[in-house]
């Protein structure tokens, strides 16, 4: 950020290259272990064409692994944004920042005005718990190594029915 300089463009382009390098790694790791399993084999031997595999097979398996990847990588991406900001290498004060409303106006009256550094702080975490919270149930939902393809959702529908069906 020292060399490029600060600004919302910046910002994002540096972050973006620097998660999506791990990340490209990271799912290429992921579509290889499934790639290695036997029912592709399988579907291979069958004569299954690539497309047919990697829509049917790999990337139903991998999709879990991209949500989860993806909320902790954008929770973490907010924080780096902050922190840049908060240190003023990253966006610029005209523009609203968390880490910018930490830095220059919840620091300079911390002890007369604690809410100015409170409630952005607040608002961050709220976010960062938020967006982990949702890929989370994001997995639950697409994951399908859990029963019926719902996930636990699935089998909470499926006591519900079942506890409505003694009662009747």
């Amino acid at each position: 950020m020292a060399i490029i300089g600060n600004g919302i463009v910046q910002v994002t382009l540096v972050l973006g290259i620097v998660n999506g390098i791990g990340g490209s790694r990271l799912v290429r790791s992921a579509v290889i272990t499934v790639r290695q399993d036997i029912y592709v084999d399988a579907s291979r031997a069958i004569g299954a064409s690539t497309p047919f595999i990697l829509q049917r097979h790999i990337l139903p398996n991998v999709v879990p692994f991209l949500v989860i990847y993806f909320t902790v990588s954008m929770a973490g991406m907010i924080l780096s944004e902050a922190g840049l900001s908060f240190l003023g290498f990253g966006i610029p004060p005209p523009q609203p920042s968390w880490g910018g409303m930490l830095s220059l106006e919840g620091r300079a009256y911390m002890l007369q005005a604690p809410w100015l550094a409170l409630w952005p702080g607040l608002a961050l975490s709220f976010v960062i718990y938020g967006v982990n919270m949702f890929g989370d149930a994001m997995r639950d939902l697409l994951d399908p190594r859990l029963r019926g393809g719902l996930g636990r959702y699935g089998r909470m529908d499926q006591a519900r029915s079942a506890l409505e069906k003694g009662k009747k």
